[in-house]
């Protein structure tokens, strides 16, 4: 069984079918039709909603959290041992929540069918900030499409509803709703089972160990927003899954000395702060990398995981030297990362095998990295080409280099033959031609609707011209572009 809020109102379910997803859940089982299907796939944002779980400061404060998330791509059994807040949640005692009204007030809504997903994300911009700027209204509302276009009042309606905000229905039941939180937080392994399909859910990495073992094909689920596709755009079937998102030791973020340990279920909007406090480029990167209710819900270990060869972290990654720890049963093996991929969605891991945490060496004035995305789209976009570089000098010359790509191979990979043009040389125009024409010799990328394999060759030789370019003249630096 698994036990959430919706709203004020406890559920406990066991009987229902594990591929449901909450959008479907609200829609066709609790008759709450306010949240809209528009891609089925995380791109629209029409299905967005809003989770609430409890937290624990550092002061030892709780309080809860509240993330927009896209509905369509989270199955309800990730919902245990939360809250769930839809659209129709937000009207109290006859009246509008204030950012409703403010999308009245400013003419926010057009045509209507994308304004629930709207507002959710507005909600929960206003549960996170106090006076947001207009950066972070930007970000909250890029993965909101509007087909009628019209963003301006939009925006204006996030100014008014952020800005002097004043109390609402869900901070004056803020003690009440952590009491219950709290008393439906789960002790025992979760689970949902339609009879033929189940989804189980542990809350230790020595739970998640031993059903793994006991269950080899199951499917593990984090964030879901990868393998959610396979039910809602290929209408496969998932039989058995295993939800790892209830792990608390798979979402810390330790810090060392000499390196990070981040575990494998942490979502990449937990995962910022620390990557761009070493690493501005990381950090800038993760800003980009789909739209907010994606980062909320997805997660590092499974940006890895999936060894898809556009992946945004896996290039990053591997020119930082980052390691993983892979867990199977009582036994843990550390892997370095590139040694992970071995051809397109073919990985090192074992069976009943799971990436625990990674391992993320924390950053060196001595090494210069940097990373660059280009896609078609600055926000909300996949990769055409990432690329990372990191290197070392020493007296001018080149001792030190890692770089890697994404989207110029079937897997992420170093270019063996790029660093070894330029180990060993002065850091100048000629080598850094050499290195761009071994390029050529490191990979043979292939065309697609993304870009030909031209552009992309062209692309990543362009980028490490830019890379180089920049470290002479830092102050002309734009970091992690887009091209068109």
């Amino acid at each position: 069984m698994i036990q959430f809020l919706l709203n004020q109102e406890l559920r406990s379910e066991h009987a229902l079918d594990p591929n449901l997803t909450v959008l479907n859940y609200l829609r066709d089982h609790v008759g709450k039709p306010g949240t809209k299907e528009g891609c089925a796939s995380g791109d629209c944002g029409a299905c967005t909603v809003v989770v609430g779980e409890l937290q624990t400061d550092d002061d030892g404060r709780e309080h809860i959290r509240y993330r927009s998330l896209n509905s369509c791509l989270t199955f309800v059994s990730s919902l245990h041992g939360k809250q769930l807040i839809s659209v129709e949640d937000l009207k109290h005692k006859g009246q509008l929540h204030s950012v409703q009204k403010a999308m009245v007030e400013c003419h926010g809504s057009q045509c209507g069918f994308c304004t629930p997903g709207f507002v959710m994300s507005l909600f929960a911009l206003q549960k996170n900030s106090d006076a947001p700027d207009h950066a972070k209204a930007h970000e909250a509302l890029a993965g909101n499409l509007c087909r009628c276009t019209g963003y301006r009042p939009i925006l204006e309606a996030a100014e008014q509803s952020c800005c002097g905000k004043q109390p609402d229905q869900f901070d004056a039941r803020e003690a009440d709703t952590i009491a219950r939180l709290k008393a439906i937080a789960p002790t025992d392994i979760g689970e949902l089972n339609s009879g033929d399909k189940r989804c189980l859910v542990p809350l230790t990495v020595a739970d998640l160990a031993d059903l793994y073992d006991a269950y080899p094909q199951a499917r593990l689920l984090a964030g879901g927003t990868d393998l959610a596709l396979e039910v809602t755009q290929f209408h496969r079937t998932l039989p058995v899954m295993i939800y790892v998102g209830n792990v608390a030791e798979m979402k810390r973020i330790e810090r060392f000395d000499d390196r990070l340990e981040i575990g494998a279920a942490t979502a990449l909007s937990d995962c910022y702060e620390a990557l761009n406090a070493e690493y501005p480029d990381f950090g800038e990167l993760l800003q980009r990398f789909a739209s907010l209710q994606i980062r909320n819900q997805g997660t590092l270990g499974g940006n890895i995981g999936n060894a898809s060869p556009i992946g945004d972290s896996p290039p990053l990654l591997i020119a930082l030297g980052a390691q993983i720890v892979l867990c199977k049963g009582e036994t843990r093996r550390t892997l370095a990362l590139e040694d992970y991929f071995i051809d397109y969605r073919v990985t090192a891991r074992q069976e009943s095998e799971f990436i625990e945490k990674i391992i993320v060496p924390r950053a060196s004035v001595e090494k210069l990295f940097r990373a660059y995305k280009v896609s078609k789209r600055l926000d909300d976009d996949i990769s055409a080409v990432c690329a990372a570089f990191n290197i070392r000098l020493e007296n001018g010359v080149v001792a030190e280099a890692r770089v890697a790509f994404g989207g110029m191979a079937a897997i992420p990979k170093r270019a063996a033959a790029c660093e070894t043009a330029l180990l060993g040389s002065p850091f100048n125009n000629a080598t850094v031609e050499r290195a761009c024409a071994a390029l050529g010799e490191d990979f043979t990328p292939l065309s697609d609707f993304r870009a030909s394999k031209e552009y992309r060759l062209l692309s990543a030789q362009n980028l490490l011209r830019k890379y180089f370019i920049e470290l002479q003249t830092p102050h002309i630096e734009t970091r992690v572009t887009a091209y068109v």
